[in-house]
């Protein structure tokens, strides 16, 4: 489990389609302000060439849903799961009341590539010419525009209409995976995807938001912020967000039980995915008492064992 990815991955050259998740365009005149009292993240820095992850909250301080930012002309670009993108489009729509502001859907307009592996910025220039050096940072060639998401993984998006000719090329520099390693390298790299099966379960700081660099403590007001920022300030923190492993499956959802639980569930899985080396990784939110004091099982008291694995990042 403390393997680096890439060597898991096999290859220092891969891409995936990512244009399978759902994508909303949010434009007017009001449209950073509108945004800036809904989401945990301060949309203002997408200005300054910046993506970011970010989310939005129930009223108790709860993630309802989580996604990219990152803005282009005119226009901020929230990419998330096609499973909620109804229900955040129809939560954000309930807001807007008399703000200048437009939401609408658009996967089907843009051509969306995930490059990852030891030379993915070499593909990246490849490509379009241009890599970003900074992680989270926006830069944009011609029609595509390149997010850095880290030193081995970028995101491109060209326009629809260029699709055919751009893949060309793509395939010709990178070896296909397929959407769910993708969601692997993700699970690898401590970032978390709230679906439908955990919407309202997680705090941010339970997933790690504060260690991502996910949410803004110095932003203003948000829905739920009040109990997000008690929960910093104030409140200890009893639950992490963690990389485990098992050779049983696991998905979104599934109960992790501890023996000093004494049958009651110590935490929960956040995403999984099968891993390239054989078993499941997964992300898993966990009571911090019982993660150190191990051992942890998954979907029953006496069910398959989590072994851990190590984020990028530090978690306390």
């Amino acid at each position: 489990m403390n393997r680096n990815a890439n060597d898991i991955l096999a290859t220092r050259r891969a891409y995936a389609d990512l244009s399978s998740l759902g994508l909303i365009a949010i434009n007017g005149a009001d449209a950073v302000t509108f945004l800036q009292g809904q989401f945990t993240n301060d949309v203002r820095k997408l200005a300054n060439h910046r993506a970011q992850f970010s989310g939005i909250c129930s009223p108790k301080g709860r993630l309802l849903s989580n996604f990219l930012l990152w803005s282009h002309e005119d226009t901020i670009y929230l990419q998330l799961p096609m499973a909620l993108q109804a229900f955040l489009l129809k939560r954000l729509s309930m807001y807007v009341l008399r703000s200048r502001v437009q939401l609408a859907e658009i996967a089907e307009r843009w051509l969306r590539i995930g490059v990852a592996g030891e030379e993915a910025s070499n593909v990246v220039v490849s490509l379009t010419g241009i890599a970003p050096v900074e992680d989270m940072s926006v830069l944009e060639s011609g029609t595509a525009t390149v997010l850095r998401l880290a030193a081995d993984r970028f995101q491109i998006n060209v326009p629809v209409a260029e699709a055919e000719a751009f893949l060309a090329k793509v395939r010709a520099s990178a070896e296909r995976i397929d959407f769910d390693r993708w969601q692997w390298l993700e699970i690898r790299a401590g970032v978390p995807t709230i679906v439908p099966a955990t919407q309202d379960q997680f705090v941010p700081q339970m997933v790690n938001f504060d260690l991502t660099n996910s949410v803004d403590f110095q932003k203003g007001c948000y829905t739920g912020q009040e109990i997000v920022a008690r929960t910093q300030y104030l409140g200890r923190l009893k639950r992490r967000m963690y990389l485990v492993h098992s050779d049983a499956e696991m998905e979104a959802g599934d109960e992790i039980f501890s023996p000093e639980m004494e049958g009651q569930a110590t935490g929960m899985i956040v995403n999984a995915q099968v891993s390239p080396a054989g078993g499941w990784d997964a992300l898993a939110v966990v009571q911090i008492s019982s993660a150190q004091s191990q051992p942890l099982h998954v979907k029953a008291p006496e069910g398959a064992l989590l072994t851990p694995g190590q984020l990028p990042y530090a978690v306390a």
